[in-house]
Protein backbone atom coordinates (compact mmCIF):
# COMPACT_ATOMS: atom_id res chain seq x y z
CA UNK A 1 0.00 0.00 0.00
CA UNK A 2 1.23 3.57 -0.76
CA UNK A 3 2.17 5.84 2.25
CA UNK A 4 -0.18 8.86 3.03
CA UNK A 5 3.57 10.82 1.57
CA UNK A 6 3.30 9.26 -2.32
CA UNK A 7 -0.25 9.74 -2.34
CA UNK A 8 -0.19 13.27 -1.45
CA UNK A 9 2.50 14.48 -3.77
CA UNK A 10 1.04 12.35 -6.27
CA UNK A 11 -2.34 14.41 -5.81
CA UNK A 12 0.02 17.87 -5.60
CA UNK A 13 1.62 17.01 -8.95
CA UNK A 14 -1.77 16.25 -10.59
CA UNK A 15 -2.88 19.80 -9.19
CA UNK A 16 -0.31 21.62 -11.00
CA UNK A 17 -1.49 20.35 -13.85
CA UNK A 18 -4.39 21.90 -14.23
CA UNK A 19 -5.33 24.39 -16.89
CA UNK A 20 -8.91 25.37 -15.75
CA UNK A 21 -10.39 23.95 -18.87
CA UNK A 22 -13.07 21.16 -17.65
CA UNK A 23 -12.32 19.05 -21.10
CA UNK A 24 -8.06 19.11 -20.86
CA UNK A 25 -8.71 18.77 -17.06
CA UNK A 26 -10.93 15.99 -17.12
CA UNK A 27 -8.88 12.77 -16.80
CA UNK A 28 -6.09 14.53 -14.70
CA UNK A 29 -9.45 15.52 -11.76
CA UNK A 30 -10.65 11.76 -12.31
CA UNK A 31 -6.61 10.76 -11.32
CA UNK A 32 -6.55 13.34 -8.64
CA UNK A 33 -9.92 11.81 -7.29
CA UNK A 34 -9.13 8.56 -7.37
CA UNK A 35 -5.95 8.87 -5.44
CA UNK A 36 -7.30 11.34 -2.73
CA UNK A 37 -10.04 8.23 -2.27
CA UNK A 38 -7.33 5.83 -1.69
CA UNK A 39 -5.60 8.53 0.69
CA UNK A 40 -8.97 8.91 2.60
CA UNK A 41 -9.46 4.65 2.23
CA UNK A 42 -13.26 5.37 0.65
CA UNK A 43 -15.59 3.21 -1.21
CA UNK A 44 -18.56 3.51 -3.05
CA UNK A 45 -21.52 3.22 -0.40
CA UNK A 46 -22.85 -0.22 0.11
CA UNK A 47 -19.78 -2.43 -1.18
CA UNK A 48 -18.17 -4.98 0.30
CA UNK A 49 -15.52 -5.14 -2.37
CA UNK A 50 -12.85 -3.56 -3.54
CA UNK A 51 -14.15 -0.64 -6.24
CA UNK A 52 -13.50 -1.76 -9.19
CA UNK A 53 -13.28 1.55 -11.17
CA UNK A 54 -10.56 2.82 -9.37
CA UNK A 55 -8.70 0.19 -7.04
CA UNK A 56 -9.75 1.83 -3.73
Amino acid sequence: MENVQTLEAEIAQLEAQLTGNMFEDMDTKDKIHNLTMKLNGVRPMDSYIECVGCGS
